[in-house]
């Protein structure tokens, strides 16, 4: 169902067709964090024109196949504005996707939607990270194969904790100064109130 929200999130900018909604996912989107493929797009525009939250034109082109061209219908407004305004619930995985994606589609309908989900965001995950990255590793596994040196295996699991207690302070560093400019009432291009 998040595609739905990508596919109306987008059409609120503008009219697409289905390859542009792609296009688009490849470039201005592809740090949402949400990759898919023409077909499931295809597939999920003819779904959402069945429900009736979006319509198409379709558009001639010379010399290559005719193209829909879909913007939202009134239902899918409606659609979008009401997912825009549910409660956002944080997913236990850090820099999940659907946070991104709300926060982008979702926020850029209103200041005080956009505030909402990076406080949320946030205070989840101050309530979940160690402040100094301990983790209870074992002092020594009992290894089951021949090829697995414990003390070895200790190291690699440490370092990639640290890698994941980095990447989550980096990501908390960021919700906190988003958080600041978008109360601020900051622009995000310029910084400028």
């Amino acid at each position: 169902m998040q595609l739905d929200y990508v596919i109306l999130g987008v059409l609120s900018l503008g009219r697409y067709s289905g390859y542009d909604l792609r296009r688009w996912m490849e470039g201005p989107g592809r740090f949402i964090g949400y990759g898919v493929q023409l077909p499931q797009i295809y597939r999920t525009l003819a779904k959402m024109v069945e429900r009736g939250w979006v319509v198409f034109e379709v558009d001639p082109r010379e010399g290559r196949p005719d193209a829909k061209v879909y913007r939202l219908s009134e239902a899918g407004r409606e659609a979008l504005l009401e997912w825009a305004r549910s409660p956002y619930e944080p997913s236990s995985r850090p820099m999940d996707p659907d946070f991104m994606l709300r926060f982008i589609f979702a926020g850029q309908l209103d200041r005080e939607i956009a505030i909402d989900v990076v406080r949320t965001e946030l205070d989840y995950r101050l309530r979940n990270v160690s402040e100094t990255g301990a983790l209870a590793i074992p002092a020594g596994y009992d290894p089951q194969i021949p090829e697995l040196d414990s003390a070895w295996a200790r190291e690699i699991h440490l370092t990639a904790h640290e890698q994941g207690f980095a990447a989550t302070a980096a990501y908390i560093a960021w919700l906190k100064l988003t958080l600041q400019r978008l109360q601020a009432g900051r622009t995000p291009l310029t910084g400028a109130p």
